[in-house]
C-alpha cells in the first residue's frame, strides 16, 4: 500500500522531480564538458541552451497567472527541454541555426542596435584612426611610434605570461 502511495506521488509530480535534472543538472555538467573542449559545436550548443532557458524562464515569470490556467504547461515545457538538451535531437542548435542566427544576421535587425558614433567638432567620427590623427597632430609622430612600440611590448609580456601560465597548469 505504501509504495503505491510512492509512485502515485511521483508519477503526479514527475515533472518536478525531472525538470531541474533535464533543465540545470545535466546542462550544467555538459556545459562544463563543453568549456573543457575545443569544439565550437558544443559550446554554441550549451550557450545557445542557456539563452534559450533564459528566455523560457522570463517567459514563465511574465506569464506566470496565465500559465496556471494551463495544466499541462509542465510537461509542454518538459518535452521542450529534453527536445533543447539531449544530444541525439540537438534542438538548441537547431534553434539558433534556423531562428536566432538569421534574426540577428538579418539587415533589418542590426539596424535596430545602431548607435551612431560621437562626432567632434570637425564632423568626423570617433574612431580610431581619427584618435591616432589627433595624437599625432598634438605630440608628433615620434612620440605615437613610441607609444605604440610600448604597447607592442606590453603586449608580448602578456603573452609570454599567458604562455608561462599555460604550461604551469597544463592548459
Amino acid at each position: 500500500m505504501g509504495s503505491e502511495n510512492f509512485l502515485t506521488v511521483v508519477a503526479k509530480n514527475f515533472d518536478v522531480f525531472a525538470g531541474p535534472l533535464v533543465a540545470l543538472v545535466y546542462p550544467l555538467y555538459a556545459s562544463i564538458k563543453a568549456i573543457e573542449t575545443k569544439s565550437r559545436a558544443d559550446d554554441q550548443q550549451w550557450l545557445t541552451y542557456w539563452v534559450l532557458y533564459s528566455l523560457i524562464t522570463l517567459f514563465e515569470l511574465t506569464f506566470a497567472k496565465l500559465l496556471e490556467w494551463f495544466p499541462i504547461w509542465p510537461y509542454a515545457k518538459l518535452i521542450a527541454t529534453c527536445w533543447l538538451v539531449l544530444p541525439s535531437f540537438n534542438g538548441a542548435a537547431y534553434v539558433y541555426k534556423h531562428f536566432i542566427r538569421p534574426f540577428y544576421m538579418s539587415p533589418q535587425t542590426s539596424q535596430i542596435w545602431y548607435i551612431p558614433r560621437k562626432k567632434d567638432i570637425f564632423g568626423k567620427p570617433d574612431d580610431v584612426l581619427t584618435a591616432a590623427e589627433k595624437y599625432i597632430e598634438e605630440h608628433g609622430t615620434e612620440a605615437f611610434e613610441r607609444m605604440i612600440s610600448k604597447a607592442d611590448r606590453e603586449a608580448r609580456a602578456r603573452r609570454s605570461n599567458y604562455m608561462i601560465f599555460e604550461e604551469d597548469y597544463g592548459y
